[in-house]
This record gives structure tokens, C-alpha cells and sequence, in this order.
């Protein structure tokens, strides 16, 4: 059974709360039941989140020769951390990038991500659905 994992970056743990027009307003908790039901019998699905760019970096180092997969929602590290872009570039398994809003109807700061070049893929403003056409990608690429 293929294995993968859902990486989420600095204030993806406040959804249901925040930004509730832009984010909506399920916790990824609840949303990742979900997903993990939906996929039973197909892949296993990890989950991690942190709002320290060290532990993201820590993480992708950990899984990301080992996993069949990694879906990543850097948060606003998307747009400023080269070292995670950097580290995205260097481990053997596929990463899909994902954004929950459409990053280019924002501001402009937001048009730019260090990891699109060393991703697999690119799921932008889909949603919370985003982390399940990444995993269907996944599925289907693997």
C-alpha cells in the first residue's frame, strides 16, 4: 500500500478559525477523517504540521526518501523559505504543492513560491479538495 503525508506549515492549524471566508470553516482534523476514510484500502496517510520552518525542514528530510508521496501546504514559507524549496529539491519522493485559496487573487507577495520548481505538481485554490486531487495525482502517478 502506498504511503503518504500531508506536511502543513505555519497557521494551517487554525483552520476552522481563521479567515474563515478565505480558509472555511472545517478544522483539517476533521477534514483529514475524511480523507483517510475516502482512501482506506488505497494509501495510508501521515499528517504533520508545524509553524517552525526548522520541524518542516526536519520532516521533509525524515519521509522524503522513504514515502511514495508528500502533499505540502507551506503556508507563507511558500513564499519565502528557500532552504524548504532547497530541501523539496533534494529528496527522492514526489511532492505536490498545495494552496487552499487561489494564491494569484491575493496579494501580490503571494504570486511567487520557492517550491513550484521542485514539485511534482501544483493544486492552487481548490479548497480544501486540493489535498484530495493531490492524492488522487499520487495514486494514479505511482
Amino acid at each position: 500500500m502506498k504511503q503518504f503525508i500531508i506536511i502543513n506549515g505555519p497557521n494551517l492549524n487554525l483552520l476552522g478559525k481563521r479567515e474563515v471566508n478565505i480558509y472555511g470553516n472545517r478544522s483539517f482534523e476533521d477534514f483529514l477523517e475524511e480523507l483517510k476514510t475516502h482512501f482506506q484500502g488505497r494509501c495510508s496517510l501521515d499528517y504533520f504540521q508545524s509553524n517552525s520552518e526548522g520541524l518542516l525542514l526536519d520532516k521533509l528530510h525524515e519521509v522524503g526518501y522513504s514515502f511514495d508521496g508528500i502533499i505540502l501546504n507551506g503556508g507563507a514559507y511558500t513564499h519565502t523559505s528557500v532552504a524548504i524549496g532547497d530541501a523539496i529539491a533534494a529528496i527522492s519522493s514526489p511532492v505536490i504543492e498545495v494552496h487552499i485559496s487561489n494564491v494569484y487573487a491575493r496579494e501580490t507577495f503571494r504570486h511567487h513560491s520557492y517550491f513550484s520548481a521542485h514539485c511534482a505538481g501544483c493544486i492552487i485554490g481548490c479548497g480544501l479538495d486540493g489535498y484530495r486531487l493531490a492524492i488522487e495525482h499520487l495514486l494514479i502517478r505511482s
